[in-house]
């Protein structure tokens, strides 16, 4: 994301007021709240490793407030089931929250409060601007671990590593159209933002993959205006030209508007496909979210928590035990992880809570499963060039039925490859 871009993407942030309908509330203890310091909770349930624990003091860099708070601000929580992880591991893992606000400024001054006044060995980051805070972070050598959702600083920034990988959004997998084509499309639309050149690449690559798999582009529109919900052209041009299958890149306020546009217009579509939304995001946010997202695909980037894995049910335990109840979300799935692949660094560095230690662990890392997560998948988060869809290109898919979400035969996960020579155009 160019300079000129992020400038124009946090004014429309942080001067637009956006209903993500789907993903907007924490669970039922979150604990997203301005700078809050916690540790180990006092009843984990986890145990405890033998002998005394090592201190390590991390930041939690995330939206808790402003318009990209919905998917965002129960990171914290998953945070929360990780130090459980992290006590069971023979760290006593104390946690300071900074609250971007949605706003560069405020991200930035929380990643300063976190060096010259917490003192934090590392950063956990989950938001939309973490580009903010990034320089500032790496000039200062400071490991930071996260989602790699909002800019190139992930690929580029030695000190900066991806729980998911160094996402490159120009690149093309055939995952989402094996997806498609599983699901029985034919006809493909995409829909993206014109301001976050993640989510215009997206939807670009959306269709590129259908196609990989002979499927058709019905309807490509990968300038969409941020945060709107004026879909009906849209929703018209798609049942024109018969597209009965679609996915968006936007946020799901703009998604949900246009499902609901399509099945007014009448529009035969099989296969709603949105990235957001999984969990809690959706059933915590009121009965209108459900009755839009009825019959939505949700692609989760983990095994979902109705796959009762060991490690499903592991993580599951965690959270009870830190207190977090109710279906996990997406941020949840994401802070967790964080804490698991700081814990692993510490592991391969033999203890060394230091910050230079730190980074070596973490580039000592090839082989990261996501705490069993990933099922048999790995992930080189060292990878700078060559990840696109996460672990193995897998994608594992729901569809949500009443209050439930089900499994989808044959996509548990749905993994692909990397479409070699197939590109998109950049956005700037």
């Amino acid at each position: 994301m160019t300079g000129s871009t992020r400038k124009a993407f946090v004014a429309l942030l942080t001067g637009v007021s956006v209903l993500l309908v789907a993903a907007g509330c924490s669970s039922s203890n979150s604990g997203g709240g301005g700078n809050n310091s916690s540790s180990s909770p006092a009843a984990a349930g986890g145990g405890s490793a033998s002998g005394p624990l090592k201190t390590v003091t991390i930041g939690v860099l995330q939206d808790t407030t402003g318009p990209a708070a919905s998917g965002n601000k129960t990171a914290v929580d998953g945070v929360k089931a990780g130090v459980v992880y992290g006590q069971r591991n023979g760290y006593k893992i104390k946690y300071v929250v900074g609250d971007t606000a949605t706003n560069p400024a405020t991200a930035l001054a929380a990643a300063q409060k976190f060096v010259t006044q917490d003192h934090v060995d590392a950063v956990i980051a989950h938001s939309a601007i973490t580009f903010a805070a990034a320089q500032y972070l790496t000039a200062h050598k400071v490991p930071v671990i996260g989602a790699a959702e909002d800019g190139p600083e992930w690929i580029t920034a030695p000190n900066m590593f991806g729980v998911f990988g160094a996402i490159h959004t120009t690149k093309v997998a055939d995952t989402t159209g094996k997806l498609f084509k599983l699901l029985g499309v034919s006809t493909v639309g995409a829909l993206g933002y014109s301001i976050s050149p993640s989510s215009s690449e997206a939807a670009k690559a959306a269709i590129a993959s259908a196609k990989s798999q002979g499927l058709k582009e019905g309807y490509l529109n990968a300038s969409f205006p941020f945060g709107s919900t004026n879909v009906q052209p849209v929703a018209l041009a798609m049942k024109k030209n018969n597209v009965d299958g679609f996915t968006a890149a936007p946020d799901p306020n703009t998604a949900f508007a246009l499902i609901t546009a399509l099945r007014n217009t009448g529009a035969n579509v099989k296969a709603a496909l949105l990235a957001t939304g999984y969990g809690g995001d959706v059933l915590q946010a009121g009965p209108g979210a459900l009755a839009a997202a009825q019959n939505v695909y949700f692609t989760v980037g983990y095994e979902p928590m109705e796959m009762q894995t060991a490690a499903t049910k592991q993580f599951d335990a965690d959270l009870k035990s830190a207190g977090v109840h109710g279906v996990p979300t997406y941020a949840m799935y994401n802070g967790y992880a964080s804490v698991g692949l700081l814990v692993r660094a510490l592991k391969e560095n033999g203890g060394n809570t230091d910050q230079p230690a730190i980074i070596a662990g973490l580039q000592k890392i090839h082989d990261w499963n996501a705490l069993g997560l990933w099922g048999s998948h790995t992930l080189d988060i060292n990878d700078r060039e060559n990840v696109v869809g996460g672990a193995d290109n897998c994608t594992w898919a729901t569809k949500l039925v009443g209050d439930k979400f089900q499994l989808v035969q044959g996509a548990d996960p749905i993994c692909g490859k990397v479409l070699a020579g197939v590109t998109v155009s950049p956005s700037s």
